[in-house]
C-alpha cells in the first residue's frame, strides 16, 4: 500500500513539474484502448499523457486547454490505402464519376505540391496516418521513387501532417511486373527518415486486375467469354502463378510486408498459399467464404474500400452477371470470420472521406443489425486494426498513456450515429502528434 502512495504522489510531481501542452475535457473520448470511452486527454511531448477524467493536475501555465462542449474525439484516421500523390494531383475530383485532367507531376515542386495538398484535404478530415501503395522505380509521376524522395525531404523539413506507410512498387500500376525487376527493385535504397513519420515497411504487388475491366483472374467467365489472367510476368498461367510465390517469398527474405492487389478468387488463392501472417490482400472483390476462413486462421489482413464497392457493383453485373455481383465484397462474412479488416479509400479512385465509407459499409451490410457495437467495430477498421496492419500499434492507433496523440475532434459521436447519417458528422479538430494540424 505505501509502495502505491508513493508512485501516485511520484506521478502528481511530475505533472506539476512536466504539465501537458494540450489538454482536452468535457466530451466523450473513445480511447479504443483499455480505458474505454473517458471524458478528457493530456497531451506531453507529442504523446498521450493521460486519458480519463480530472486532468487539473495536468495544466499548468502554458498549457492550452481545449473544452470539448460534449464533442467526440476519436483516435486520428489511419487510412491504410490511399494514394496521396495521386490525390494532391487530382483534388478534388474523384477518378470514378468526375472527368477531370489531372495535375502532371514532373519535377521535383511538382510532388511536393502533390503531396502538401494532399496534406491538407487529409487533416480536414482527420486523417492522421495513411499508407501510399505503390511508389517505384518502374513509374513515373505520382507514383515514381522520386515521391517517395520527396516524402523524406519533407519528413526532414517537419512538413508532414500526417504519418505515412510506403509500400513499394516493382513493376507498373495496374500492370505488368517481372521477377529480374522485382529482385533489383528490392535492391533500391531507402532514403532515411524518422519511422513514427515516414516507414517504408513493405512492398505491392499486383496480382490481376479487376472485375469491371475484365482484368481480374476468376473461375468465372466474362460476357466476352473470357477469365483474366494474373499480371506477373511468365508463360502460362502457372508459370505466372510460380513467378508470383517467388516474388512473395523475396520480399519476406528481406523482411518485408506484401500488399496483393487480388480482386479475383483464383489471384486471391494463388497468392494466399505464400502469404503469412501480417501480409494482406488488397480488395479482394471476389473472395471466397472458404478463402476468408483461410485468411483469418493465418492472420491474413484484407484492405477493403465500401464505397467503390458500391459503386462498381453495378459494373461487375454487366462483366459477370447479377449473381456474382451480389456475392462479391462479401462484408459481412469478413467480419463474421474474424479476418483483420482494414477499411480504406484508395482515393483518388473515390474520395478520401472515410465517413463516406463507412455509410457505404452500412449499405453493403445492410441497415438492419448495425448497432453501436458494430460501428464501433468498424471504426477500429479505420484506426486501430489500420495501426496493426502497418506494425505501428505498440505506438499508435489507440489514445492510451505513451502512444502517439493522433486525434479528431468530431460534432457529434459517430458510434450513436446511423452509417447512412456519418457523411453530415463534422471534423472540427485534428491533431498530429500532439500539433493541431487542422482547426475547423
Amino acid at each position: 500500500m505505501e509502495e502505491k502512495v508513493q508512485s501516485r504522489e511520484e506521478t502528481m510531481t511530475a505533472q506539476r513539474i512536466h504539465p501537458a501542452d494540450l489538454v482536452v475535457h468535457g466530451g466523450v473520448v473513445h480511447t479504443f484502448g483499455a480505458a474505454g470511452t473517458v471524458t478528457g486527454l493530456a497531451v506531453r511531448d507529442g504523446r498521450i499523457a493521460a486519458a480519463g477524467g480530472d486532468l487539473t493536475g495536468h495544466i499548468g501555465p502554458d498549457t492550452e486547454v481545449l473544452d470539448l462542449a460534449g464533442r467526440t474525439v476519436l483516435p486520428g484516421i489511419n487510412d491504410a490505402h490511399l494514394h496521396a500523390a495521386w490525390l494532391g494531383a487530382r483534388w478534388p475530383h474523384p477518378l470514378l464519376g468526375a472527368l477531370h485532367e489531372e495535375t502532371p507531376v514532373v519535377t521535383a515542386e511538382d510532388r511536393r505540391s502533390a503531396i502538401l495538398r494532399a496534406g491538407d484535404v487529409c487533416a480536414a478530415l482527420g486523417i492522421t496516418s495513411y499508407t501510399e501503395p505503390g511508389l517505384g522505380p518502374g513509374e513515373t509521376g505520382c507514383f515514381s521513387a522520386d515521391v517517395l524522395g520527396e516524402y523524406a525531404a519533407l519528413q526532414r523539413e517537419g512538413r508532414l501532417r500526417a504519418r505515412v506507410t510506403v509500400l513499394r512498387l516493382f513493376g507498373l500500376l495496374d500492370g505488368a511486373s517481372s521477377l529480374p525487376d522485382f529482385e533489383r527493385g528490392l535492391g533500391t535504397p531507402v532514403p532515411a527518415a524518422d519511422p513514427e513519420w515516414l516507414a517504408v515497411t513493405g512492398v505491392k504487388i499486383f496480382a490481376d486486375g479487376i472485375p469491371p475491366m475484365r482484368t481480374a483472374w476468376t473461375h468465372h467467365c466474362y460476357a466476352d467469354g473470357t477469365r483474366g489472367t494474373l499480371l506477373v510476368d511468365g508463360p502460362d498461367d502457372d508459370g505466372r502463378a510460380a513467378n508470383l510465390a517467388k516474388m512473395i517469398a523475396l520480399a519476406h527474405d528481406a523482411g518485408l510486408v506484401v500488399g496483393v492487389h487480388a480482386t479475383g478468387e483464383r489471384s486471391i488463392e494463388a497468392a494466399l498459399e505464400h502469404l503469412r501472417a501480417g501480409d494482406h490482400l488488397v480488395h479482394g472483390d471476389l473472395v471466397t467464404p472458404a478463402q476468408l476462413r483461410r485468411m483469418a486462421a493465418r492472420g491474413v489482413g484484407l484492405t477493403t474500400q465500401p464505397a467503390i464497392a458500391t459503386a462498381m457493383r453495378p459494373m461487375v453485373a454487366t462483366a459477370l452477371g447479377e449473381e456474382i455481383a451480389a456475392k462479391a465484397w462479401p462484408l459481412r462474412d469478413v467480419l463474421d470470420v474474424g479476418v483483420q479488416l482494414t477499411l480504406s479509400s484508395d482515393a483518388p479512385v473515390v474520395t478520401p472521406d472515410w465517413r463516406v465509407h463507412l455509410a457505404a459499409a452500412g449499405e453493403l451490410l445492410g441497415a438492419r443489425g448495425v448497432t453501436p457495437a458494430l460501428s464501433e467495430r468498424l471504426l477500429r477498421c479505420y484506426t486501430t486494426e489500420a495501426a496493426a496492419q502497418d506494425g505501428s500499434s505498440d505506438w499508435k492507433g489507440s489514445l492510451e498513456p505513451g502512444k502517439a496523440a493522433d486525434f479528431c475532434v468530431l460534432g457529434a459521436d459517430p458510434v450513436g450515429v446511423p452509417l447512412a447519417d456519418l457523411p453530415s458528422v463534422t471534423v472540427e479538430l485534428t491533431v498530429t502528434g500532439g500539433r493541431i494540424v487542422h482547426k475547423g
